[in-house]
């Protein structure tokens, strides 16, 4: 690439990282306890590392944390060991609760490592949790170049030493061990005058960042440049000005490239990059490349397989909500299988915190005698969640990495009264989050179109199917004025999450067309402004008490159905007969169209209808409303009407494959 580009990958970290801290350090899983962890983050970002003095009160091994593995730092819990638990309260001031950090990890969303500090004082908890939020979550710094990777890798060699402060030649070897003998990785070291035993340690101050790259070329050589640069150069030890050029524009420079923007290499350009990668000072003078500033060229920010001013937030924000792709989930609630696999509210931790913006949460009815919603993977025998406690989680991470607006997509299966525990979770719960009416300044009238992601920002949407403008009305109506019985249909059937039996003619999950929207036709306008109840009951918001708002009055019970597939195997656990078994008795049921008016009336912007063409959708031109296709008839409808397909997202809201 010509264009010089100025990549600042680097966030500034605060000074109380850069200083430390005294913690104690425990894990759960593990048992372990680490006393007098005094925990820093080096200058650079990349590593939270710490060395404690353990219970003997001799120094240990230094340990890290990869910045760019965590997803999470939060406020922790008390361990479950009362020993322990009580030895931590006495080693501080403050409640244990307030005291606690606990930093999140791991190379995937499901396998996440949970490591607890304790600070001697909240303040110092508040700081570090706030400072550590801002100093992770640098995915600018997930994208920098193999030189940059090599002194991550340095710095960390250079962190985790020894108690004597060393470090050990085998924690080198382990470096390196992806392919290579111990016995390259050590004639290196006694090439480079380094110590190259089994059991030596080698002094930080000895083991420079030179020496590392050195190392790293000796046991890992790039033949492949040197071949190249042989090629160049005719077997001579440089590379002129005039072929430096000729390589940099006829070879290296992408032709595809616009001339204006990325014009062609010349000779000053490639004169900076002699001054700048050349470190022969006699070869600088002659104008002239070494293939060891060649190798560093092309390991450098220059040569990023990426556009890195790309990573920045390059694009318009400010167009219609429709007009972007939403980094969306499904199944959010899933670790694993979606047979007898199991749920977990940390997925939407985990998912919302890597900057996905939809996700998904299917509903379903409680089965106990609190009858709390659940999010499960209906009738497919996964392990359920509660709703509430979903909700919890999306309000404390849904803007911790970016300010863009979240849609929460529901796939409603609950009665009534349930779908108003929902509505009431969301409300009091999310708070000023929700997004629960249009914006006065984008009303739900045709041809008006969806605000934008910056008119959006910091707001939570709910995507579920609406009422009829009169009919939500008129239920809503009744509702607050407490005739509650009015609004349940005679002969509803309440679903179980469970396995159903084997139904004849039954289908797989298909589009959204094939599903019987609550408003098939007729626009839903923002003409029905919700009305204050004084009777409403309250939900407590409190993270920790997750108190259940007063149901409204009875209605007749839940219908249970029994599963016809059982498991045999361990707990949570399939085997082969059994999945087939129950992929062959699974049959999928749409979301209820028999919607509560107080759940109605939250739904704005994100509207799912029936599909019923595309000239429908023209005529009607209302762009909150949306529809499904599945992959198949999303590639049906490209191959019958791709100029009507291209258009439908500016027409409507959005459409998912």
């Amino acid at each position: 690439m010509a264009k010089l580009y100025d990549f600042q990958w680097q966030r500034p970290v605060p000074e109380a990282l850069l200083n430390g801290a005294r913690f104690d350090r425990w894990e759960e899983d593990t048992s372990v306890f680490e006393p007098g962890c005094f925990v820093k983050v080096d200058e650079f970002g990349f590593f939270i590392h710490w060395k404690s003095e353990g219970r003997t009160g001799y120094p240990q091994e230094g340990q890290v944390i990869d910045c760019s593995q965590i997803s999470d730092i939060r406020m922790g819990l008390p361990p479950k060991d009362s020993k322990l638990c009580s030895e931590l309260e006495s080693r501080g001031v403050g409640s244990l609760d307030s005291r606690t950090m606990v930093v999140c990890s791991g190379l995937d969303y499901v396998n996440i490592n949970y490591t607890n500090f304790v600070a001697q004082n909240t303040e110092i908890t508040k700081e570090w949790i706030e400072s550590l939020r801002n100093a992770t979550h640098n995915f600018k710094a997930n994208n920098v170049c193999p030189m940059t990777q090599l002194k991550k890798h340095w710095i960390k060699l250079s962190l985790m030493v020894n108690p004597d402060g060393k470090i050990p030649v085998r924690s080198i070897t382990r470096t390196f061990a992806s392919g290579k003998t111990e016995k390259i990785v050590m004639q290196s070291l006694k090439d480079l005058g380094l110590p190259s035993g089994k059991n030596d340690e080698i002094d930080p101050e000895m083991f420079t960042f030179a020496k590392f790259y050195d190392l790293y070329h000796k046991i890992c050589p790039r033949t492949d440049i040197e071949d190249l640069f042989k090629e160049l150069t005719k077997g001579k030890q440089y590379l002129t000005i005039p072929h430096f050029i000729e390589f940099m524009n006829e070879r290296q420079r992408d032709p595809r490239l616009n001339e204006i923007l990325f014009p062609f290499f010349d000779r000053k350009r490639c004169l900076q990059i002699i001054e700048t990668y050349e470190l022969d000072e006699e070869l600088k003078k002659m104008e002239r490349l070494s293939v060891d500033a060649l190798c560093r060229y092309l390991m450098s920010d220059e040569n990023a397989p990426v556009f890195l001013d790309r990573l920045e937030i390059y694009m318009d924000m400010d167009q219609p909500l429709s007009h972007y792709y939403i980094n969306s989930s499904h199944n959010t609630y899933l670790i694993g299988r979606q047979f007898g696999g199991k749920s977990s509210v940390e997925m939407y931790r985990q998912v919302l915190l890597a900057g996905c913006r939809c996700i998904e949460l299917d509903c379903w009815d409680g089965k106990g005698d609190d009858q709390e919603p659940l999010i499960t993977h209906g009738k497919a025998m996964c392990t359920d969640i509660l709703f509430k406690d979903v909700i919890y989680a999306i309000r404390d991470t849904a803007f911790v990495t970016t300010d863009f607006p979240i849609v929460m997509s529901f796939e409603n299966h609950c009665s009534k009264p349930q779908q108003y525990k929902l509505a009431k979770y969301c409300e009091e719960i999310l708070g000023d989050y929700l997004q629960n009416k249009p914006l006065d300044s984008h009303p739900l009238e045709p041809g008006a179109p969806l605000p934008s992601p910056n008119q959006l920002k910091r707001k939570i949407l709910i995507k579920n199917k609406r009422l009829k403008p009169e009919v939500e009305k008129k239920h809503l109506d009744m509702f607050l004025k407490g005739q509650n019985e009015m609004l349940i249909e005679d002969g509803e059937n309440i679903e179980d999450p469970d396995v159903t039996p084997n139904i004849a003619n039954s289908e797989n999950k298909t589009d959204g067309e094939n599903q019987t929207p609550a408003t098939p036709d007729a626009p839903m306008t923002n003409n029905v402004a919700p009305t204050e109840n004084p009777d409403k009951p309250e939900v407590n918001s409190s993270p920790t008490t997750h108190p259940v708002p007063p149901p409204p009055p009875q209605h007749p019970p839940l219908v249970k159905k029994q599963t016809s597939v059982k498991m045999s195997g361990k707990k949570g656990s399939l085997t082969a007969e059994e999945e087939a078994a129950l992929m062959d008795n699974y049959h999928y049921t749409g979301a209820t169209t028999n919607i509560h008016p107080y759940l109605s009336q939250m739904v704005n912007y994100a509207q799912p209808v029936k599909f019923s063409g595309f000239d429908i959708a023209e005529e009607l031109n209302l762009h909150c409303q949306m529809s499904s296709f599945n992959e198949s008839t999303g590639l049906g409808y490209l191959k019958t009407g791709a100029i009507e397909f291209v258009k439908y997202p500016s027409i409507v809201e959005d459409y998912y494959l």
